[in-house]
């Protein structure tokens, strides 16, 4: 009797195999991951102060989650051979095949994070559902449920990712404000109204005077002097003089004689753009065929160009470096900065705003064997030197001075290095790893200590430096985990650091690093400090202008309002009581309320 039990059960199971019978399927764990799935995001983004892979968690966990869901149907669901093969089968050709049609902004983390395992979770509900009503047609039933995911995902596109890994979805067919904007003018068409303004712009264009020459102004420190603003923003809101639509990218305004410089993509070609500050009107446009688009970031350029001693630079993120007559944008020279550093442009594209010091423009690349940071004459383009350093930072070059020499500060993923201008020699090169990009700048926070702001979880450190014979010395005073910047820049006034932690804004000591406050949640934003005025403008990632009090005292909101729409991680620039203001779509300009009576509490 025993061989021809195991043999009628051998049987048994083959039947099985081939679908004459069908076992309940096991579909706790099938719930138990589409669970975590949803819970992931959730606790990731609810822990401010966690380390950097909880937002890792958060944006990439549900991706993780939607591998165990198919881990779980072809190992441990109870489903026959047959089916669990023809259901896997099904749903890699449904996603292979709207992977191949869907629109090319998907191809990122729109799929992985959204469309898979979307995918997988109507798939697993729809398996353990119609198991217990249809359950000889469960298969069926879920799989016509779940490829409608990715069917439906070819009828939609995204602009990249918001900085909690949110995703905006439009119509595939409707017209994107890139597709819009070509659509309405040429691209090197400036018009009659340019012409005019590019005649009468700029009255002597090799003043090397500027109020806003460049990346966050003239010492890429986000601070305005010059001007005391009204805090009442409820009685004399900003005033919009000019609203228009401009090409993707986050490159800020740079500003001088009247004219406004910028980065942008249109269709094929980067280009610079010249705009006239009172009116928006362009006054010229100068393109190069070229185009970087990340899946995360959306396309365009991310650097803004500097205006210094009569010339424009401006270097787009797939590694052209141009230098600029500011008049007409006709071109003076150019470089590759990618085949000079022979690498590809990173993850994010070339990033560096140019630094102009003596007669030398000043990038980071990233290159090996000594070409991490390259400069070049500013008169010619010649190769000038180059200086080793990370691989991978979206920071810009910064210049400052330790008792009385100059120095430029150049912070990557390995550290600070602090190079000489004038030859690129190594004067400092501190040690401070992080796996993560930086994408910040450092600062100068007295003469002898520097701030050094570092990615998501890695928090700020302060530095203090020393000269012994002859050679530049560093050592930490303190390391706070209170402000954990991503790509937003702190400003410093008085004896504190205000800035973003994570999403919330917050305020700490200078001397300790210790918090004193922490409230309002302006997303991934911006801050410029009203350094007159004694109150902080924040860009929110919504675009809202949010107006604070530069104070340790408490978060003290005065105002609130409405200054963009679509993601805004731009820096504002202000010149005068003008406020320019830019993302991937429009760019406005309002008038900011003065108050030169106005009395500042001192800091």
């Amino acid at each position: 009797m025993k061989p021809f039990t195991v043999g009628y059960r051998m049987i048994l199971r083959t039947k099985t195999d081939v679908g004459v019978t069908r076992q309940p399927l096991r579909i706790w764990p099938a719930f138990f991951f589409i669970s975590l799935m949803i819970l992931m995001p959730m606790g990731a983004k609810a822990i401010e102060n966690g380390p950097s892979w909880l937002w890792m968690v958060s944006a990439f966990g549900p991706a993780v989650c939607a591998v165990s869901l198919l881990i779980w149907w072809l190992a441990a669901s109870r489903a026959t051979a047959r089916e669990r093969l023809i259901a896997f089968g099904c749903l890699l050709a449904g996603l292979v095949l709207a992977f191949s049609g869907m629109h090319s902004s998907m191809h990122g983390p729109a799929i992985t994070v959204v469309v898979f395992p979307a995918t997988s979770s109507v798939f697993a509900i729809g398996v353990c559902v119609a198991d217990r009503i249809l359950r000889s047609r469960r298969t069926t039933v879920a799989l016509g449920a779940a490829l409608l995911v990715p069917l439906f995902s070819l009828t939609v596109r995204t602009g990249g990712l918001w900085g909690d890994f949110k995703q905006d979805f439009d119509w595939r067919w409707s017209p994107s404000i890139e597709e819009q904007l070509m659509s309405d003018f040429s691209l090197g068409a400036a018009g009659e109204a340019g012409e005019n303004v590019r005649r009468t712009a700029i009255p002597d264009p090799d003043d090397s005077i500027s109020e806003w020459p460049g990346f966050r102004g003239a010492s890429r420190d986000g601070r305005q002097t010059g001007r005391k603003f009204a805090s009442d923003w409820n009685s004399t809101p900003p005033q919009l003089l000019w609203k228009i639509q401009v090409g993707p990218g986050w490159s800020s305004f740079s500003h001088h004689g009247g004219l406004l410089f910028t980065q942008e993509q249109r269709g094929s070609q980067e280009s610079v753009g010249c705009y006239a500050a009172e009116t928006g009107t362009k006054v010229w446009t100068s393109s190069w065929e070229a185009r970087f688009d990340d899946p995360l970031g959306g396309p365009g350029p991310r650097a803004t160009p500097t205006f210094a001693e009569g010339r424009l630079y401006a270097l787009g993120a797939t590694g052209i470096l141009r230098c600029l007559n500011p008049v007409d944008g006709s071109i003076i020279w150019e470089r590759d900065i990618g085949e000079l550093a022979q690498r590809q442009p990173p993850m994010w594209g070339f990033s560096s705003s140019p630094l102009v010091s003596g007669q030398r423009v000043i990038v980071h690349a990233g290159g090996a064997d000594g070409k991490a940071t390259l400069a070049f004459d500013v008169a010619t383009g010649e190769p000038q030197w180059s200086a080793p350093g990370g691989d991978d930072t979206y920071s810009s070059p910064h210049l400052g001075s330790f008792r009385g020499e100059p120095l430029v500060l150049m912070l990557s993923n390995l550290g600070l290095e602090m190079l000489r201008p004038s030859d690129g020699k190594v004067r400092l090169s501190y040690p401070w790893k992080h796996s993560d990009h930086r994408a910040l700048q450092p600062q100068f926070a007295s003469d002898d200590t520097i701030l050094l702001p570092t990615g998501m979880g890695g928090g700020t450190r302060l530095i203090r430096l020393d000269s012994k014979g002859g050679a530049l010395t560093a050592e930490e005073v303190w390391t706070s985990k209170f402000l954990k910047p991503d790509f937003n820049d702190f400003v410093l006034y008085g004896d504190h650091v205000y800035g973003f932690d994570g999403s919330v804004f917050t305020c700490i000591r200078l001397d300790t690093g210790e918090r004193v406050w922490k409230g309002g949640r302006y997303g991934k934003g911006q801050v410029v400090l009203l350094a007159d005025s004694g109150l902080l403008l924040v860009m929110s990632e919504r675009g809202e202008g949010v107006l604070l009090r530069a104070s340790p005292e408490a978060h003290e909101e005065m105002a609130q309002v409405p200054l963009l729409s679509g993601k805004t991680w731009n820096h504002p620039t202000i010149v005068g009581d003008r406020l320019f203001v830019r993302n991937a779509e429009e760019a406005a300009c309002y008038r900011l309320p003065t108050s030169e009576g106005q009395t500042v509490r001192p800091q």
